[in-house]
Formats: C-alpha cells, structure tokens, sequence
C-alpha cells in the first residue's frame, strides 16, 4: 500500500518494513496496535496532533502505554499552553484519519516532537496514513525524515 508516509520513505531510501493488522473500530488505541503486530509497547509510537498557544499545529508522538505530558511540550515547542486538537480538525488539518495519524507525508510540515525513548531501539512502529498499517523504521531515520526535536514528553 502506498500512503503518503510510505511514499516519503520510499523517496528518502529508507529501509522500511510495513506491519498490517485488522482494525477494531472500538479500540484505535497504541496499545491494541502493538499487540496486533506483535511489539512492545515501548515501540509503538501513537502520533498526537496539538495545537501551542504560541505557535500553532506541531505533532507528538510517544509511546503506547504512555501519556503526553502536555507541560513538557508547551516548554520544549516555545509555547504556554499546548492542548490536543479537536477530532473534528485532525483529518483537514493533517490529511489524515483518527488513528491513521503519520508524522510522515503531513498535508503541511509541522515542527514534530518524538518521546527521546524512541532512541532506545533498532526499530520503532508508527502509523503509515491508514488505519491498520504502521511503517517499522530506525528511530534515526524517523527523527531525520521529520526533522524532529527529542526530549522527555511521556509519562508511564
């Protein structure tokens, strides 16, 4: 399948593999994914939207089983106050579905944010634009592809 995530590894030459699963429509969840396809959780990377106060749309992702510790992303991204995007805005803001949310191949670039744990491992899953397919990608190549900043902005 070729989504806008997958299409951006593909050009960059990045070396990917795609993970698919069945969608269970009740639970969208991190955790329900990693289990799906079979990684810790601790590899499972959720992609949030936010919107700062000061500067606007920027994206997040932390671990399954984890939450986004909005005090520390307000700080790191420059802003005061940092708060989720409304689902209503997600799919016009980012091009994509609840749950199918990639920091790759965004409608627009925003600044993306990666929980530093992510540096952790080998390999780490993240959503590929569509619900039921995760791109599994060195952390290295994730952070370059997206220009990401890394710091500390989950909590167990």
């Amino acid at each position: 399948m070729k989504t806008n995530a997958v299409r951006v590894v593909d050009e960059a030459g990045v070396a990917y593999r795609l993970a698919e699963y069945d969608v269970d429509e009740s639970d969208l969840s991190a955790e329900n994914v990693a289990h799906k396809i079979g990684m810790p959780e601790e590899q499972v990377f959720k992609t949030l939207a936010l919107r700062g106060d000061k500067t606007g749309v920027l994206m997040v992702l932390v671990a399954a089983g984890t939450e986004l510790d909005l005090k520390a992303i307000a700080s790191a991204s420059g802003n005061k106050h940092c708060e989720l995007l409304p689902l209503k805005e997600v799919q016009p803001v980012t091009g994509y579905i609840r749950g199918g949310v990639s920091p790759l191949g965004l409608k627009k670039r925003f600044p993306v944010y990666i929980d530093e744990t992510a540096i952790l491992y080998n390999e780490i899953s993240v959503s590929a634009g569509l619900r039921g397919l995760q791109i599994l990608l060195a952390p290295d190549d994730l952070v370059r592809l997206t220009s990401a900043t890394l710091g500390d902005f989950g909590r167990s």
